[in-house]
């Protein structure tokens, strides 16, 4: 049997993980609830049974698999694969990468998921055999990886890839959760678009969006992205801000990056080509000719499965 490797991608309500062997063929996936009470104390002895209780039930040896990756939110050294904070979870100074060794008795490595999300679509989706790619997740946040010849960009400090939190976007723009005002975050992730539509609503009374949120008292990014699909006049406004300061933040990553794709995923992505293509206008306005004509701009393919692909792929790496 080949050797195998199993991916673990820790979220906030359900923690991901999958047995996959060495060449990216995914054998089984699997979730179970990520338990936050007490600091998150319990989620390594619950990830270490799981995985156990799956190895026996598939009658698989433990000695065949070679590595775990994981894929933890938050600021993390990745070196000692520690989590210096994770907000969503409680851990904080948590050694992740020792407490499963211990655990389990299996080699683990952890990393940042929106960096293994993005080495996970460079290695069995959107971005398959790139070197170069800028992998940008568009979902409650927005989040990013920045893969170079093939090896993730940590940064001094383990923090690069927070293309979220570009500022210039939009100047003196609505608060972020960082702290910060008028971040890519506030105006291209899901809570931004729809902040953005529902602030507009006063301006055009006729837009279908008015009698949604007449029903509902709020609005959703998918219900912008369905109106706009309807011609809806402030839909399509919206939609074409988000692109805009997206198309902006890219084209300018692009003229300092190079990379030779680009792939766009996390629920915003599910719009569709009318948001890709809007982007790809706008990208081409902003990134240097040569670079434009030559980045490939695509949408995520592996949807949820990213970030296990990635942190398998991590393990097989180390």
């Amino acid at each position: 049997m080949d050797k195998l490797l199993v991916g673990v991608d820790i979220g906030g309500t359900t923690v991901k993980l999958s047995i996959i062997d060495i060449h990216g063929v995914m054998k089984t996936k699997w979730e179970i609830p990520t338990n936050t009470s007490e600091g998150g104390t319990f989620i390594v002895s619950d990830i270490a049974h799981s995985v156990e209780d799956k190895l026996i039930a598939l009658q698989i040896e433990k000695d065949s698999v070679q590595g775990i990756g994981i894929g933890a939110p938050g600021f993390i050294d990745v070196g000692k694969g520690i989590i210096f904070e994770a907000v969503n979870i409680g851990w904080k100074n948590f050694h992740l990468k020792d407490e499963m060794e211990k655990a389990i008795n299996i080699p683990t490595f952890v990393d940042n998921d929106a960096n293994l999300a993005a080495v996970g679509e460079m290695w069995q989706g959107a971005g398959h055999g790139a070197k170069n790619l800028l992998c940008v997740t568009l979902g409650t946040g927005v989040g990013g990886g920045i893969i170079a010849g093939g090896e993730i960009i940590h940064g001094e400090s383990g923090m690069a890839g927070e293309i979220g939190h570009i500022t210039s976007v939009t100047e003196n723009g609505a608060p972020c959760n960082c702290g910060k005002k008028g971040c890519l975050e506030t105006v291209a992730s899901a809570t931004g678009i729809a902040r953005l539509a529902t602030e507009l609503l006063s301006e055009y009374s006729s837009s279908t969006l008015q009698e949604i949120y007449n029903q509902n008292g709020t609005l959703t990014s998918k219900d912008v992205f369905d109106a706009a699909q309807e011609k809806d006049a402030l839909a399509v406004n919206v939609v074409n801000q988000s692109a805009k300061y997206l198309g902006f933040a890219l084209g300018n990553l692009a003229n300092a990056l190079n990379p030779e794709t680009i792939v766009i995923g996390g629920g915003v992505s599910k719009a569709g080509d009318s948001l890709i293509n809007s982007i790809k206008e706008y990208f081409n306005k902003y990134a240097i000719p040569k670079i434009a004509k030559e980045t490939v701009i695509r949408t995520a393919t592996l949807g949820n499965d990213a970030g296990v692909y990635g942190a398998a792929w991590l393990a097989k790496h180390k």
